[in-house]
């Protein structure tokens, strides 16, 4: 028996009513241009957390995708987890940290691009690429990112038999080290496209690429297929429920809690992947209070969370010192409401933001979202005191990770255990932190890493530091309206 995958907003009669993981992995969207759910969750309660108390990650890992029963094989599953054995810690890529009496930070930026997109996107590679072989077919991942989906997923694809990868990406809307991470990559099936705009301009590009028949129609003359690297797909949601629970184990094995004590999940949102795995998570049986959703001045989220108002009619995207985190249309809210309200208030809301931008849910669908989520945001000014705060107490972090000390703060009403998630390693956002820690204003980022260096007595890590050496490859920089034929010249 394999999990099947529906659709979140109903069928229109010309897709499958129901898919496999591999089906949905490799073609993400579906009717009325929805996207793909879980038809049911496993149940990962007490009974499974003490049968794991002294797994390791990988063994972790494996048991949560079998107890999904995906319909990906047993030793391509392996082959997916055993790149965790090239992150900083292969028994434990994702280190929890005490940092506060109650407050302990998920570190989930150990891999090789330095941010948590690594976490999905490392087994999500080769697990698409091993499909696309096993059928004998030709893939075009799409990627639209911020900052950190770009540079995982080109490192995670790049040289991979039958995938290209375009990667969309708003030029200068990502740090140095981001772009760098991206412009120096010279694999001949990888494509970096930077694009007038931002990044909610990059994403509706994708989306509707993906959602374009006379595109699709183009690219089987190519005898190419398409599919996409952002947690629209559920290829990367699947590998962000794992760390919650890996969180959970690591507070059990350090005696910060007991079995069955309920914690805070406390997640720096941009697109909400990271969110709904936690919300999955707890969903199936995890003991969660509640997640704390913590957003920048681009506060959508903390709106609909309080008031369930999602409007974006006077809003444009605010470029901030936490940059994957400037997005305006979170795709996996969608996934929230589905699981929620169901297929038909879901696809009349998410029809109402395309068309009006703006919906409002009912009195009682907010009381039901505020059982499961808490927000509130923190502005550039608020997030470099806590960074200068925290590094005056002994612990260094970017400015995600900084916005969730204000939810931890502010959005909580019991003294429970609070797991912080730490998106980015202080080596992609330095400028910021430099500022924080010193004072000093419009450095470049070699110059900010080298004093971060210095104030925090840390090396640099040679994958950084070398960025700045390579040679430039990826040069296009083009308007969002001659993307289609951009992608189109690279297949």
């Amino acid at each position: 028996m394999t999990m099947n995958f529906i659709e979140t907003r109903g069928n229109d009669g010309s897709h499958p009513e129901k898919v496999s993981f591999s089906e949905a992995i490799l073609s993400p969207l579906c009717s009325f241009g929805g996207i793909y759910s879980p038809e049911k969750l496993p149940e990962l309660g007490e009974a499974f957390l003490t049968e794991h108390l002294d797994a390791d990650y990988k063994q972790l890992a494996k048991a949560i995708l079998m107890r999904f029963e995906i319909d990906i094989e047993e030793s391509v599953i392996d082959q997916a987890l055993s790149l965790y054995d090239a992150f900083d810690d292969a028994k434990n890529p994702a280190p929890i940290v005490k940092v506060e009496d109650d407050l302990y930070v998920s570190e989930l930026y150990h891999g090789p691009t330095r941010a948590f997109k690594d976490m999905a996107l490392q087994p999500f590679g080769v697990i698409l690429s091993d499909l696309a072989q096993k059928r004998n077919e030709n893939y075009l991942v799409l990627a639209a990112t911020s900052g950190d989906t770009g540079p995982a997923a080109l490192e995670t694809f790049k040289n991979k038999a039958n995938v290209k990868v375009a990667c969309l990406y708003p030029d200068g809307g990502t740090s140095d080290v981001q772009r760098l991470q991206m412009v120096t990559e010279d694999a001949d099936n990888l494509k970096v496209i930077g694009i007038h705009g931002d990044f909610d301009d990059a994403q509706s590009a994708l989306k509707t690429l993906l959602a374009s028949e006379n595109f699709k129609k183009r690219l089987n003359e190519k005898h190419t297929f398409l599919s996409a690297a952002n947690s629209v797909n559920f290829g990367r949601i699947i590998f962000q429920i794992i760390y919650h629970v890996h969180s959970y184990l690591e507070l059990l094995r350090q005696k910060a809690i007991s079995m069955g004590e309920k914690i805070y999940l406390n997640v720096p949102s941009g697109n909400f992947g990271n969110a709904l795995g936690g919300y999955y998570a707890l969903k199936m049986g995890l003991p969660v209070k509640k997640i704390l959703i913590a957003s920048n001045k681009n506060n959508v989220l903390t709106d609909f969370i309080n008031e369930g108002s999602y409007d974006l009619r006077s809003r444009s995207v605010i470029a901030t010192s936490s940059p994957a985190m400037d997005i305006l249309k979170s795709s996996n809210v969608e996934r929230i409401l589905f699981d929620l309200f169901g297929y038909q208030r879901t696809r009349e809301l998410m029809q109402q933001l395309d068309q009006e931008k703006h919906y409002q849910i009912h009195a009682d669908e907010l009381s039901t979202l505020q059982e499961f989520f808490a927000a509130d945001y923190c502005d550039d000014e608020q997030g470099k005191q806590y960074i200068q705060t925290t590094f005056r107490n002994g612990y260094l972090m970017d400015p995600h990770t900084a916005t969730c000390f204000r939810a931890y703060d502010n959005c909580r009403s019991e003294a429970l255990k609070t797991v912080v998630y730490s998106t980015a390693e202080w080596t992609k956002f330095s400028p910021t932190i430099a500022n924080a820690l010193t004072g000093e204003i419009d450095t470049h980022d070699i110059d900010a890493l080298k004093s971060i260096s210095h104030e925090a007595e840390l090396p640099i890590p040679e994958p950084i530091s070398a960025l700045f050496e390579k040679e430039i490859v990826q040069k296009t920089v083009i308007d969002k309206e001659n993307i289609e034929q951009e992608v189109l010249d690279f297949i």
